[in-house]
């Protein structure tokens, strides 16, 4: 479990496909207290260490996981937004987030207002529904706000506002236009619509 606040930005140092991908992320992160088989959320993704030395870790990426999450995330070279497993006791200062991305989103818009920036996301039909204005979303790991949300045939658009901080501690001060964002919704919202489905 995580709360979506990014405490690092990570690097994909190196991929080796094997049966799935074993991708190598270089980190800030002091590596000798991270242990073999903790999750750390890599964009999003609940990931497992499989193997550690100095400075980096390495997780294996399935093929499912490729298959649902946004395009080009896993290539050499890539930065990564990094969050550890909470701890009980630890401040929850984002959201619940659980690293199990629930569709992808393509920016649509990105406009500097102020100091900050708003950035514009479509989201596909399925997932639009548990998008809400004054909400909270996870996008590509990073707990965020939703300022409006707007309905439309493909789904729905909705914006966020990206501050000075969150854009210098996350890799939100490179999105443009095209990019693809990992979505996780809210979990209390997707249990109230289960709990909706089953007594209908």
């Amino acid at each position: 479990m995580f709360t979506g606040i990014i405490t690092d930005i990570g690097q994909i140092k190196a991929i080796e496909p094997r049966g799935d991908l074993r991708v190598v992320i270089t980190t800030a992160y002091d590596t000798a207290g991270l242990a073999i088989g903790a999750s750390v959320a890599c964009s999003g993704v609940c990931l497992t260490v499989v193997a550690k030395a100095p400075g980096e870790f390495s997780v294996d990426v399935s093929g499912e996981t490729t298959s649902r999450t946004a395009a080009g995330q896993w290539v050499t070279g890539r930065r990564l937004n990094l969050e550890r497993a909470l701890k009980v006791g630890d401040e929850l200062g984002g959201h619940i987030v659980t690293g199990h991305v629930d569709a992808v989103g393509t920016v649509t818009q990105v406009d500097p207002v102020g100091d900050s920036t708003r950035i514009a996301i479509q989201v596909p039909r399925d997932i639009a529904p548990f998008v809400a204005p004054k909400g909270s979303v996870c996008l590509d790991g990073v707990s965020l706000t939703v300022n409006t949300v707007t309905d439309n045939d493909a789904g729905a658009e909705f914006t966020i506002n990206v501050i000075p901080h969150t854009a210098l501690w996350t890799t939100f001060a490179a999105v443009t236009p095209g990019d693809q964002l990992n979505i996780e919704i809210d979990v209390l919202a997707r249990y109230l619509a289960r709990m909706k489905q089953a007594l209908a």
